[in-house]
């Protein structure tokens, strides 16, 4: 009795195991993202809303490449810092003394205001105040220390070849991608002198190009004559570093566009107005429409 009974219960438990049905090997696996966040400066806040999308689609890019700015903001979103965040460290930045360019009154500051500035270092402004507050919100010191892979993009001086950062220290490679000529010192990296990575790729999404879908964002902006018909010095120097940089991505997307590109319509924001965080956040918000629109068509293809 006993015997027929444990030799029923194991016919049934090799029953029941052949009749479950095994889970397919073959299912496909997540897309992964590639997010490329290109120079612009302040213009470049307009990444955050950008990644405010990443947020609300609840959807992470597995790599970030980014240049000058957009170096900064992929850091702070890759050591694990939101858009609220961003946002706020941004609204502190840019009502405090740390940035040269903010003014109560609404003047614009141009260049000749700073020229009383030190020239010794092949720089008018000192990035060092603004790094000792990101650092107050912020445990990453090292590549190591971030929860996305991150890529840093520099120029080196010698060569005009691109540099591809990726281990180390932090802070200094985020300096030598935004080491705009003439308003922030180069960086001597590994026997290479590093300048704004705008030079030579202002957004590299090449470098996150080996994911489902490359995500690229470009914040060079736009110039209007009629909301400014006679460029002072300081936007002459500024808008044709910006004219140079949408060559060279003209040029990228003509040989290898990425999956998805969006460039925000960004007007009237000079290169360090980093006190106006709410009005390139609010001109941010047709190209975020665009870019939930495309990168949810992407994730359910």
């Amino acid at each position: 009795m006993i015997r027929s009974l444990l030799a029923g219960l194991l016919a049934f438990s090799v029953a029941g195991t052949i009749a479950t049905p095994a889970i397919a090997d073959d299912e496909p696996a997540p897309k992964t993202i590639g997010l490329a966040l290109g120079s612009g400066g302040a213009a470049g806040l307009a990444h955050i809303r950008m990644i405010e999308v990443f947020e609300e689609l609840e959807v992470r890019p597995a790599a970030i490449a980014g240049t000058s700015i957009g170096a900064i903001i992929g850091a702070l979103y890759a050591a694990g810092m939101d858009a609220d965040g961003m946002r706020d460290l941004f609204k502190e930045f840019g009502g405090s003394a740390l940035d040269p360019f903010s003014n109560d009154d609404g003047l614009d500051i141009g260049l000749t205001d700073l020229l009383e500035i030190d020239f010794d270092d092949g720089s008018v402004l000192d990035p060092d105040g603004f790094f000792e507050l990101v650092g107050e919100h912020i445990d990453a010191r090292d590549f190591a220390d971030l929860d996305i892979p991150l890529k840093v993009v520099a120029t080196n001086y010698w060569d005009g070849e691109t540099v591809v950062l990726e281990e180390g220290d932090l802070f200094e490679a985020l300096k030598a991608s935004m080491a705009v000529p003439g308003l922030f010192a180069p960086v001597k990296r590994n026997g290479k002198l590093l300048i704004d990575g705008g030079t030579s790729n202002p957004l590299p999404w090449d470098q996150v190009d080996d994911h489902d879908i490359v995500v690229a964002i470009d914040v060079t902006g736009s110039r209007n004559p009629d909301e400014d018909e006679s460029p002072d010095l300081a936007d002459l120097l500024f808008k044709t570093f910006e004219i140079m940089q949408q060559s060279l991505i003209a040029q990228a997307k003509r040989a290898n566009p990425p999956d998805i590109y969006i460039k925000p319509e960004l007007s009237g924001i000079r290169l360090l107005y980093f006190d106006r965080v709410d009005e390139i956040l609010d001109q941010a918000e047709s190209g975020a429409g665009d870019l939930r629109d495309n990168l949810k068509r992407a994730l359910e293809q």
